[in-house]
């Protein structure tokens, strides 16, 4: 296998999947779409077309909220007077051995900010398979729309929407007569950055590899769970994204129909759902056409 390249492919894909990652806010008691909508720099009517909200006045506490990814936390006071809320993170569910340091670190966050953003005190321990919040780390403007951090630098972050929605759909479905790495209960394409197929299927159902290969990548992608990454002969890569829980690890050959992990809970839909891709020369494929075994 040619490390030099998937080594490379995997710096392309983590930028693109890094790029396309949205955050969520959680609706609290006393906020409206409009503060949100303040709070994160965007539009009113751009949070209300981003989440599908027909009607401002029904915003129910306990909502999840999607941001886009060009949206910039506000630091300042909400329309209703009230300081500005900071409760948009992800979320991960605890694996076999995780610890809360080594979490914060490849999510690239503080052990603070992530015992913070959970309650947690200094000496607590995880347990598997429970889910945890882990903040992420918008860039901040003042509640005019700029601002300078430190050594006077300005920190504004791009228009809102420059970046498509990673998890929209189109309303082309696959075709569940092919192999694919779960059972499909329910099957879309997906549209924007990522160019791949969700497939949703059942809590901890194993995800099978479709193809004989190397594994060249295996760990947690904030906001997709946790990725398997397989290079196969001929320059593919086969991304299997949104696992609870890896069976392989990094240099492990794989085969046909053998388990890379259990299926877990996404986030953002709260169903039990894979991202599936294929890259072929750094260029997404049709997964639907990659080879199979």
């Amino acid at each position: 296998m040619n490390y030099r390249y998937g080594a490379f492919s995997l710096f392309l894909f983590a930028a693109v999947f890094s790029f396309a990652e949205d955050a969520v806010h959680v609706v609290a008691k006393g906020e409206t779409v409009y503060s949100i909508s303040r709070s994160f720099g965007l539009s009113q009517e751009e949070l209300m077309r981003y989440n599908n909200i027909a009607d401002a006045s029904r915003l129910q506490v306990g909502a999840r909220l999607r941001i886009p990814r060009g949206g910039a936390e506000v630091k300042g006071e909400t329309a209703s007077g009230q300081s500005a809320p900071s409760s948009s993170y992800t979320e991960y569910r605890v694996a076999r051995n995780d610890t809360l340091y080594g979490i914060a670190r490849v999510n690239g966050v503080s052990l603070d900010a992530l015992r913070s953003a959970n309650g947690f005190s200094a000496g607590r321990v995880l347990k598997a398979g429970e889910l945890i919040r882990i903040p992420l780390s918008p860039v901040t403007v003042t509640a005019q729309g700029g601002g300078a951090a430190e050594g006077g630098k300005n920190t504004a972050a791009p228009p809102a929407g420059t970046a498509a929605a990673p998890r929209a759909t189109a309303s082309r479905t696959v075709d569940a007569r092919l192999g694919w790495p779960v059972r499909p209960r329910e099957s879309a394409y997906m549209s924007g950055k990522l160019l791949g197929v969700v497939l949703t299927g059942e809590r901890s159902e194993a995800v099978k590899s479709l193809t004989q290969g190397t594994v060249v990548s295996a760990g947690p992608y904030r906001g997709f769970g946790k990725v398997a990454i397989v290079e196969v002969t001929g320059g593919y890569l086969y991304v299997y994204g949104g696992c609870e829980s890896l069976s392989v690890k990094e240099g492990d050959r794989v085969g046909p129909g053998m388990e890379l992990g259990k299926l877990g809970i996404d986030a953002l839909s709260e169903k039990p759902q894979l991202f599936f891709l294929v890259y072929r020369s750094n260029t997404p494929i049709d997964p639907a056409r990659a080879p199979r075994a």
